[in-house]
């Protein structure tokens, strides 16, 4: 029997795992820092804050999972890139790794991120893009993620690391950029962006979820981007969304400066993806923007 632990499941792609991996057949033991009045169906629920010493130990001798997709970090808008809680996860997060490994856990897969390239480079590929990452954020993940494949060696666990770029979709907090412009729209109100030329590698946060239980479920180890691989400009991202929701007279590009150290490019390669894990991808961004359209829509 697969039994799975899932950290950060109440977060903005955790929840989106829950489904996924049922399907896939995991016994599934859901985390969460705050009290659950009801969840997801078939889903065991836990409460415990991971950053308090000790919770790691009495959460894994309680589930014992044969595996573990570690996906809770502190990724508050606006304050994630340099918030001084970027090292207290390290330190939790190799402490619910050490007891997984404690408690016999096999397969673990952690969530990382694009930060951790050296963004100079635009194209970021796992085996070619340098990981020099110029953000309080970003060094932590890439501290984790050399830690963790360390510890994986030395004690013969099967571990992954998932690096997640830029993404969107129902549940996205307001104040991000697709979330945004639609409830601007939504509202009738002008939806303020800067010029919008800048290009990112988007993805439906379905998408990253199905991507990472995929991953989670492979036996595919070391570091692999979760990402679409596609280029995008933010420009037409937003005028898809103006189009889509029917007020394209609402989007207002260059009402707002861009920040001056803007990266012009930064697009994931998805090959381990694609080929190693296997990955399917549900939504293009018309399809995927329409149904978070819609979600918001559904929202009172």
């Amino acid at each position: 029997m697969k039994k799975v632990l899932l950290t950060g499941a109440t977060g903005f792609i955790g929840r989106h795992c829950l489904e996924p991996l049922k399907a896939r057949g995991y016994e599934v033991h859901a985390v969460s820092s705050k009290p659950m009045k009801s969840g997801a169906s078939g889903v065991h629920w836990h409460q415990a804050d991971l950053l308090q010493p000790g919770a790691a130990k009495a959460l894994l001798a309680e589930v014992k999972p044969t595996h573990l997709l570690h996906l809770a970090w502190f990724v508050v808008p606006g304050k994630l890139i340099t918030a001084p809680e970027n090292f207290a996860w390290v330190r939790a997060s190799m402490d619910l790794v050490q007891e997984f490994a404690a408690q016999g856990g096999k397969r673990l897969t952690v969530c990382g991120s694009g930060y951790e390239y050296d963004w100079n480079y635009g194209y970021c590929s796992e085996k070619l893009t340098p990981a020099v990452p110029n953000t309080v954020y970003g060094s932590c993940k890439q501290a984790l993620n050399l830690l963790v494949q360390s510890f994986a060696t030395q004690n013969a666990l099967s571990a992954s690391w998932g690096r997640v770029f830029f993404l969107y979709g129902p549940n996205e907090h307001p104040q991000r950029l697709v979330s945004s412009v639609i409830l601007s729209l939504l509202k009738g109100d002008a939806a303020k962006t800067s010029h919008g030329k800048q290009i990112r590698d988007y993805m439906h946060v379905q998408d990253v979820a199905d991507g990472m239980v995929a991953l989670l479920d492979s036996e595919v180890t070391g570091t692999v981007n979760v990402s679409s691989g596609q280029a995008t400009t933010l420009r037409e991202i937003v005028l898809t969304i103006g189009r889509l929701v029917g007020k394209p007279e609402l989007v207002q590009l260059g009402a707002i400066p861009a920040r001056a150290n803007d990266t012009p490019l930064v697009v994931g390669e998805n090959l381990r993806l694609l080929n190693e894990v296997g990955w399917k991808q549900r939504y293009d961004l018309e399809s995927g923007l329409q149904q978070t359209i819609d979600w918001w829509k559904g929202q009172k």
